[in-house]
């Protein structure tokens, strides 16, 4: 009775263990896939890491996060986040703060301010260039965050699928780890039923 309770364990064990072997093969194969897309699609932008005066007149904390890859093409999640995060975002409130006194301003904001302006000027026959030109700077302002915001989008998009492939690695890694050990438990398990029912066979005679 023990030697079978001990089999049945044992082959359960082996039976979870070529579970955890296919699904870590199909998470390396997930793994390897996401992450030669990611590269492909990033290296197809032919972006390059800002380097030298482009860092500049950054923040020191954007400074410091993009200083690690600069000069070098982007083509990976971590670089894409820095990226985002660190440069353009930095651009866009440097620009939204040159046209309102200091303080960034958000695309519905200078969506809003410069639909505003467009629509004085063009009720006022008599605006000044001055006010046609602050029309126009709003207007492009709400041009360039709309690319901005669309460029970052996309680009923590990539970041966040490349995570996803970063987390198939390491689950990937986990499930072979996971099939060794039930593996060796499950081939230990059976010798020991084994040996369990060479010693039962004598009493049960």
């Amino acid at each position: 009775m023990r030697a079978a309770f001990d089999k049945l364990i044992s082959w359960t064990g082996v039976l979870v263990a070529v579970v955890l072997l296919i699904a870590g093969g199909l998470l390396t194969w997930a793994n390897v896939f996401i992450g030669d897309q990611v590269e492909q699609q990033f290296s197809a932008q032919d972006i390059v890491m800002p380097e030298g005066e482009a860092l500049a007149s950054l923040p020191d904390e954007s400074r410091e996060a993009l200083e690690e890859y600069a000069g070098s093409p982007l083509d990976s999640g971590p670089e894409a986040k820095a990226y985002a995060d660190h440069y353009i975002w930095e651009h866009m409130q440097s620009q939204g703060a040159a046209l309102n006194d200091g303080e960034p301003v958000t695309y519905e904001e200078a969506s809003g301010k410069g639909r505003e302006l467009t629509a004085a000027v063009a009720e006022n026959p008599d605006a000044t260039q001055a006010e046609i030109d602050e029309a126009q700077a709003w207007m492009d302002l709400r041009e360039s965050l709309f690319m901005g915001n669309t460029l970052r989008g996309l680009l923590l998009y990539g970041y966040a699928f490349a995570t996803v492939g970063t987390i198939a690695g390491i689950a990937a890694i986990a499930a072979f780890a996971g099939a060794a050990v039930l593996l060796v438990l499950g081939a230990v398990g059976l010798v020991h039923a084994r040996r369990i029912a060479a010693a039962e066979a004598p009493t049960t005679a």
